[in-house]
């Protein structure tokens, strides 16, 4: 039986999750980056930032957040960040990460999870989800407000 444990990030973890998110976006994050993300997370009564920890060795991540739906009255769990470190790709990782987002959001009374994923990780991260049950509901639409011209 493999010898892991899924637990809250900590200062500790951040040259790994500094890794991690490079991964994830293609864009180095900076160690007071990730203090700051780290930081948020511990702060809100919302979000949680997770690490994957196998035999010592951080492997992955996981955001979650508590999103609470007015149209239904209802709560969702969101998997805000799922990354997995490639050397441990395909062995059972991210299934189990999904699986714990799920269970924890059933432990805090949420009806559901959901996840946002961007169109450039349509060949491995999507497949993913669509074998894991997840369903393609609609697209995300953002404007960036710090640029946007006032007046």
């Amino acid at each position: 039986m493999d010898n892991y444990v899924i637990r809250k990030a900590k200062e500790d973890d951040i040259p790994v999750l500094c890794s991690l998110m490079e991964q994830l976006s293609g864009k180095p994050v900076s160690p007071e980056d990730m203090l700051n993300r780290l930081r948020m997370t511990e702060s809100s009564s919302l979000d949680t930032l997770f690490v994957y920890e196998e035999d010592g060795e951080v492997q992955a991540a996981l955001a979650f957040r508590i999103r609470e739906n007015i149209r239904e009255v209802s709560r969702y769990g969101e998997i805000c960040i799922v990354v997995v470190d490639s050397a441990f790709k395909r062995r059972g990782v991210g299934k189990r990460l999904m699986s714990f987002a799920e269970q924890l959001a059933l432990d805090l009374g949420c009806t559901g999870t959901y996840l946002i994923s961007g169109f450039g990780r349509k060949d491995e991260a999507h497949r993913f989800y669509l074998d894991l049950g997840y369903e393609i509901t609609g697209y995300r639409f953002v404007k960036s407000l710090l640029h946007a011209k006032r007046g």
